[in-house]
């Protein structure tokens, strides 16, 4: 099963990035791939990755880059760099959630994680510009990336 999750807050500013990229994939691959758009805790992402062979987890950052750069990182089978996913409004981050899901061998066998580069966090501010430019160049790079995966299956 191929799954692609979105990691935010709709309500604060470039947090709701991952959210904005599931949805447009959502809408132009119906079925091609289970979308998850992820608002709650993040050690609930151990069970929302369940049953999955390939997930793809996509989540704002904040790591001093511009707003806008786009991360890819493969997470099978290495830690992401904590650095990276450091901001969070919960205690365990997106980086600990996936230590702890391979600790308990609960990590799908393919984990590709894309962070966009946010700038504003703010409660009930909108995407910034460089943001949702981002989240539209991502989702249409994943669109591609999903439905090659779907068709070697």
């Amino acid at each position: 099963m191929l799954r692609l999750i979105g990691v935010g807050n709709r309500w604060r500013g470039d947090d709701a990035a991952g959210l904005v990229v599931a949805a447009r994939v959502r809408a132009q691959l119906p079925g091609a791939v289970d979308v998850v758009e992820h608002e709650g805790e993040p050690i609930d992402l151990i069970e929302a990755c369940a049953g999955a062979q390939t997930t793809w987890l996509v989540d704002a950052v904040c790591s001093g880059a511009q707003p806008g750069v786009l991360h890819r990182l493969d997470a099978s089978d290495r830690p992401l760099p904590a650095e990276l996913f450091r901001l969070s409004t919960h205690r365990l981050g997106l980086h600990d959630a996936l230590e702890l899901a391979r600790a308990l061998g609960r990590l799908p066998p393919r984990v590709v994680v894309y962070g966009i580069e946010g700038s504003r966090f703010e409660a009930g501010c909108p995407l910034s510009p460089p943001v949702a430019a981002a989240a539209e160049r991502l989702a249409d790079a994943l669109i591609e990336e999903v439905t090659a995966c779907a068709s070697l299956r």
